[in-house]
């Protein structure tokens, strides 16, 4: 299993190449109101539906889209600067090196102001500008106009009406307006626009030259999760404080019970309440969620609490190295111990929950990695996830148990009890002593620090190789070694392997222009924060365009087909395909030399030329404004693509027509790659 996979518990979903269709996850309230003695209070109210976000106008720099709020009118003078209402949200974002600050399920937006003629009417103006987000997926950035009339007591001169002049100046975005049943939004169609500018008659999404590719699916991967606990606890079951319970528990069902097979069945029992025990340690979590559904994100994007978990796994190390043991109160045990004598069931359940809390020395450190592992990643249902884990770490108990109780002669064939073990304890020291890096690097990321470079990162991983490597090959003692160790082929065996993982390790220090260590890309600190990061322009070597229309003639004289890139510069999930996807070996060929990229960012701020500037009316009072390149091909991906989120891939033939069903999200690389493969082979065969 890829040694990443605690840390990078987002790659366990698998992508999703979905029907397209127009997302509108934040719906928006326009009022005023009248606080006396002439002054007013523009208040624009969003509703987020769950699982999205928008980010606050408190971001910072070079992370998401920061919310701009203005209001103006001719008759209106304002009042110090926009306040922000609801529950703030801070969250270390891995793909920005940084905090993100957003607001999730609602959000307000107040600005007060004055009227500068109190006798006078006037007509006031709201504009929103923001960025919509979910885990998977960034929306286009979208800027909305609020349009309202305020008459105060007593005015003595109406403004005219200047709503139709105002109509008439606006584009309509479509002759008649469809609604989609499954979201129950207003779609764009087709918007009377330059149609050699925007519409492409050749885009047809519904009928792609194509139906291979990676079709529409959308799974949590938990059997992985699963299947890392129980690696996890087939490893707690080679530890001094389990391993020697094992002959002994399962003897004691076999051979001390008069009834043979009364006594297997009451050792499966004692395997399952073990399971059992182990999967109970998560309710506390799922309580927790359903109390605070934020806490965990919270957790894993704390400064002090990652500090936090730095000290406590250095503690753990300690542990394993056998300078103190990690034990609950013996008093626990006592209790525990006592209550056997009931008998029964209720007995076998006491002596299974007396294993788990004696072998804690042992155990505790290692499901302290997990858990430690799992809150650090506050993108999945983290809950659920912990629960996978445990239960997977408690089956391979109830497993090992359960199947020794029914073949008793394989007791014979375990290796005996020594010093093999307390190795497998020291072993499992190094691995947490390194893992401990993981946190004081994320505190230092979400501080902002940057004292953790990537290159540090990677340097004090080597020296803790270095000491697991001299370690295994007897340099080295601990104090629960033996004075003189044999050191096994097995040993010896995992030495040349710590060997070859520091040769894997030091790869990362020599700068390149490609992501290296691709095996550890969600544990080490992001590309840019780098002793040789530096600001070229282009993504991994290439430069893609950044045009369609240049992409289309380059495509044309090329012979090659076009992968659109619909990204942004604020776009989180879209950097992670670039660095964790793109970059592997097997993907960044095809899009060097078999593709042409037009990367079209939809939150570019670029104002266009005046000319090509306009409005839309989505409905009475509300109307978005296009004004800049990143609105431009934000519509231009709406009316052609019928979907608004980022990332979006869309493989086009040079004459425009879409070959496979377009893929939209962050996604494991076997799935893009098939999505990939699928459009170029189509096109080479077909061209």
């Amino acid at each position: 299993m890829k040694f990443r996979s605690w840390f990078l518990l987002t790659l366990l979903f698998l992508s999703t190449a979905i029907n397209a269709q127009i997302k509108n996850p934040v719906k928006f309230k326009f009022s005023i109101n009248d606080l006396g003695n002439n002054q007013y209070e523009a208040v624009l109210n969003g509703t987020i539906e769950s699982g999205w976000h928008i980010y606050s106008r408190d971001i910072p720099e070079d992370t998401g889209i920061p919310t701009e709020y203005k209001v103006s009118g001719k008759n209106i003078e304002l009042i110090g600067k926009f306040v922000e209402t609801g529950k703030k949200h801070t969250e270390f974002s891995e793909a920005f090196g940084g905090t993100i600050v957003y607001y999730s399920d609602a959000a307000g937006f107040k600005q007060k102001f004055k009227l500068k003629d109190g006798t006078k009417p006037a007509d006031v103006v709201a504009e929103i500008m923001y960025q919509t987000c979910d885990d998977r997926v960034c929306l286009a950035p979208n800027t909305l106009e609020f349009n309202q009339k305020i008459t105060p007591k007593g005015a003595t001169e109406v403004i005219a009406d200047d709503k139709t002049a105002e109509k008439d100046s606006l584009t309509p975005i479509v002759d008649t307006l469809e609604e989609t049943a499954a979201t129950k939004t207003t779609v764009v169609a087709t918007p009377k626009l330059d149609p050699k500018q925007l519409k492409i008659p050749s885009i047809n999404i519904a009928k792609p030259l194509t139906d291979c590719g990676i079709g529409n699916k959308l799974e949590t991967n938990y059997w992985k999760i699963l299947i890392l606990g129980f690696v996890g606890g087939l490893i707690a079951l080679l530890t001094p404080c389990v391993f020697p319970m094992i002959p002994l528990t399962v003897s004691f069902f076999t051979k001390g019970n008069k009834n043979p097979a009364k006594g297997k069945r009451d050792a499966f029992v004692y395997g399952f309440f073990i399971f059992l025990i182990f999967v109970s340690l998560s309710i506390p979590f799922h309580l927790i969620d359903g109390i605070a559904g934020n806490i965990f994100n919270e957790i894993s994007t704390n400064v002090w609490l990652n500090i936090l978990f730095f000290i406590v796994f250095l503690f753990f190390a300690g542990s394993f190295f056998g300078y103190y043991d990690i034990t609950l109160p013996s008093s626990i045990a006592n209790k525990s111990s006592k209550a056997e004598e009931v008998g029964g069931m209720v007995g076998i359940f006491f002596m299974a929950l007396t294993l788990v809390i004696v072998s804690f020395s042992c155990t505790g450190p290692i499901l302290g990695g997990i858990l430690g592992s799992i809150l650090s990643d506050s993108s999945v249902d983290i809950p659920t996830v912990l629960t996978f884990a445990l239960a997977g770490f408690g089956l391979a108990w109830a497993i090992v148990f359960g199947l020794l109780a029914l073949f008793p002669q394989a007791l014979q064939s375990l290796p005996k009890s020594g010093g093999w073990m307390n190795t497998v304890k020291v072993v499992l020291g190094f691995i947490e002593l390194a893992l401990a890096l993981k946190f004081l690097s994320k505190a230092d990321l979400v501080s902002k620090t940057f004292l953790i470079k990537r290159e540090l990162f990677i340097a004090i991983w080597i020296i803790v190789a270095i000491g697991l490597v001299i370690y295994l090959f007897g340099l080295i003692r601990f104090p629960h070694d033996d004075k003189k160790p044999k050191i096994s082929l097995t040993r010896k065996i995992l030495g040349v392997l710590g060997v070859g993982f520091i040769i894997y390790l030091v790869q990362g220090l020599i700068p390149s222009e490609r992501p290296k260590l691709q095996l550890l890309s969600g544990i080490l600190p992001p590309l840019n924060v780098s002793y040789f990061h530096d600001e070229k322009d282009g993504i991994l070597g290439m430069h893609p365009e950044h045009d369609f229309f240049n992409a289309i003639e380059l495509a044309k004289k090329e012979n090659k087909p076009i992968l659109i890139d619909f990204t942004g510069y604020g776009c989180e999930n879209c950097r992670k395909m670039e660095e964790f996807v793109w970059s592997e070996p097997d993907i960044l060929p095809i899009l060097q030399n078999d593709v042409i990229i037009a990367s079209l960012y939809v939150d570019d701020k670029e104002e266009l030329p005046e000319d090509q500037k306009t409005k839309i009316e989505i409905s009475e009072g509300q109307v978005k404004k296009v004004k800049t390149i990143g609105d431009r091909w934000s519509l231009f991906q709406t009316i052609n693509f019928n979907n608004n989120s980022q990332p979006h891939y869309v493989l086009l033939t040079p004459d425009g027509k879409v070959i496979n069903t377009p893929v939209s999200g962050f996604m494991e690389k076997e799935d893009f790659k098939k999505f990939l493969e699928c459009g170029v082979s189509f096109y080479k065969n077909n061209k």
